[in-house]
């Protein structure tokens, strides 16, 4: 599968409502245990990077490092200046593990 296609189950999935963006919005449904997959993009700055992924550790939420900027990540939902998407649906997280794993 190409990459192209993990971008479209994202879009898929923001679309049906089940994704959340923005730190502060991801850090709380991680707490929630509404997060069941992270996805970050590789240019996000360190701090944010470290605070989103110490909380995933913490809360036991699979998180994934993905190959592309915030700029194709942000494209694949519509929105400006993403660095982080969470995941809130089971069955999207597991798609996107079998096509990123």
């Amino acid at each position: 599968m190409t990459k192209n296609n993990y971008l479209n189950i994202v879009g898929l999935a923001f679309r049906a409502g089940k994704c959340s963006t923005g730190e502060e919005t991801i850090v709380k449904d991680i707490q929630k245990r509404k997060a069941k997959l992270i996805l970050i993009a590789n240019d996000v700055g360190p701090q944010t990077r470290k605070k989103i992924t110490d909380k995933c550790n913490s809360y036991g939420v699979p998180f994934i490092v993905v190959a592309d900027d915030r700029d194709t990540l942000s494209d694949a939902i519509g929105k400006s200046q993403r660095v982080a998407i969470a995941i809130l649906d089971e069955g999207f997280a597991g798609k996107l593990k079998s096509l990123l794993g």
